[in-house]
Order: C-alpha cells, then sequence, then structure tokens
C-alpha cells in the first residue's frame, strides 16, 4: 500500500470537509482518512489500483464520486495561451535542414535492450544511469533508452539492401536517472545521424555537424579526440559547446558493427539539443 497526503484546496474546489473528501474518496475505493496536518487528508493506494500514478489521478476519482455536473463553474486566476515549446520549435527546424542535407528521419522504440545501450556499444558503464522496466515482457525492451544510436542502427541492419549510401537520421527524446526530479528521471531531446555506405563517411558528418551548428548561429564549438570505446580507435571525437560536451561523432568500431550485423562501414554524430534553445 502506498499513502499520499493530499491537500483538501488542491483537489477539487467542492467547498467539501475534509470528511466530505474522504467519504468521497472512499467510495471510489480509495480508503481515505484525515490527515495529521491542517486542510490534508491521507489516502491509501492499493494493489488493485494501477492506474493511480500521481496526485492529479487522485483527484480525477474525487471529481468523479462528487459529480462533474455539481462543481460550480468558474473562471480561472490565471489567463493563459497555449503555444509551442521552444524545444519543439527547434526540433522541426533540424528535422527540415537535415531532411534537406539528403538525410532520412526514422522513428524509433523508446525501449530497447539492456545490451543495446552496453555492451553491443562497447559501454559497460551506460546502465548506471537506464531507467529499467520491473517486469520486461521481451528481452527487446528492458530499458528506456539513453542514447538514440542502437535504434538507428538496427534500422540500418534491417535496410542492408537498400541503394548505398544509408544516410539516416533521428531527433528525439532519451531518458536519464536524476535526482533532481519528482519522477527521478528527465527527457532530453538528442539529435542522432548515421551515414553507411563503402567508405566510412566521417567527412559526411562532420560536414553536418558544421551544418548544424551554422544554421543554429553558433561558432564556439569545437572537438577533440574521443575516449569513447564505440569508436575505431583515433577515429572518434566529442563535440565542446562553451567548453561543455554535448554529443560525440565518429567512425563505429567494428564489433559495434557486428554486434548490430552491419557489414558496411558507419559514422555516427549523436549530441544534446537542449543546449540551443
Amino acid at each position: 500500500f502506498v499513502h499520499w497526503y493530499v491537500g483538501e484546496e488542491a483537489v477539487v474546489s467542492t467547498q467539501s470537509t475534509g470528511e466530505a473528501v474522504a467519504d468521497y474518496l472512499t467510495k471510489m475505493f480509495l480508503p481515505t482518512r484525515r490527515g495529521d496536518g491542517e486542510g490534508q487528508v491521507e489516502v491509501e493506494i492499493g494493489p488493485t489500483r494501477h492506474d493511480i500514478l500521481h496526485q492529479c489521478d487522485v483527484e480525477e476519482d474525487l471529481a468523479i464520486a462528487y459529480g462533474f455536473n455539481n462543481i460550480t463553474e468558474q473562471m480561472p486566476d490565471l489567463f493563459t495561451i497555449g503555444a509551442e515549446q521552444e524545444v519543439n520549435k527547434l526540433t522541426d527546424a533540424v528535422r527540415e535542414e537535415l531532411a534537406r542535407a539528403g538525410f532520412t528521419e526514422v522513428l524509433t522504440f523508446s525501449l530497447c535492450s539492456r545490451d543495446d545501450i552496453s555492451s553491443s556499444l562497447r559501454n559497460g558503464k551506460a546502465l548506471e544511469g537506464a531507467v529499467k522496466i520491473a517486469n520486461p515482457k521481451s528481452f527487446e525492451f528492458q530499458v528506456v533508452r539513453t542514447s538514440l544510436l542502437p535504434g538507428v542502427l538496427k534500422t540500418a541492419s534491417c535496410n542492408r539492401k537498400m541503394p548505398l549510401p544509408l544516410k539516416l537520421f533521428e531527433v528525439s527524446d532519451v531518458v536519464v536517472k536524476t535526482e533532481d526530479t519528482e519522477t527521478g528521471s528527465r527527457n532530453l531531446r538528442k539529435i542522432c545521424a548515421l551515414f553507411s555506405g563503402k567508405t566510412s563517411g566521417f567527412e559526411v558528418v562532420h560536414g553536418l555537424l558544421d551544418r548544424i551548428m551554422l544554421c543554429l548561429g553558433r561558432r564556439d564549438y569545437s572537438i577533440r579526440a574521443s575516449a569513447e570505446a564505440m569508436f575505431f580507435t583515433g577515429r572518434g571525437a566529442d563535440i565542446l559547446l562553451g567548453g561543455q560536451k554535448i554529443g560525440h561523432l565518429g567512425i563505429l568500431h567494428p564489433e559495434v558493427l557486428d554486434n548490430f550485423e552491419i557489414t558496411l562501414p558507419c559514422s555516427v554524430l549523436e549530441m544534446d539539443l537542449e543546449p540551443f534553445v
């Protein structure tokens, strides 16, 4: 059982007392009693109520028990206008620019196997910051991805018979653990691009990086030799923006290519997009 303390004023504007709120929630099979603090009720979330994930789910049950038609209509205290988030505006602009550069967009799964982000990429520490699924139904969906690269590599592997070169990209979210959020994790918007052909094409992804930075109006970036094990020795670089690492690019190690059943050399670029918002 999980106990939650919910402030009466945050539940629903029903003007009901704490005892009445407890009665309404109890009718919804959420055993409730007055909390120890003023203006609080204590709600028990039983094992059968797997649909209760947040305080707002308790508030919804209270509103259903009270009756939506019984809630008094009133104008909100704040007047706001909806708008697209800046990171999404930037994402759309970057997608368009990558498509103009001749790359094809792919959309891959947010979940992947443990090996996809760790041993397959020769990164043994990747699982430390990954959000794991408690009861995965398949070996293919065990963790939430911390990198876009495994999905793009799988796409390239499944399209080996397509005309060369393969030029793929994805701009989407990854999830990493963090201690400063309610959920213990946060989303990060990333860019990932891959070139695969008869040659490695490192100059292609390097040129793509220059093009992205030019379109974003940033000239204060640089690259330095990378120690990432996924790259061929001496053929990887970290991307620095204002002295901070925001990504990497390079020629993938043959072992990584073999893990994803790719027979042709590949160069990849992956970096964070949020520092540019």
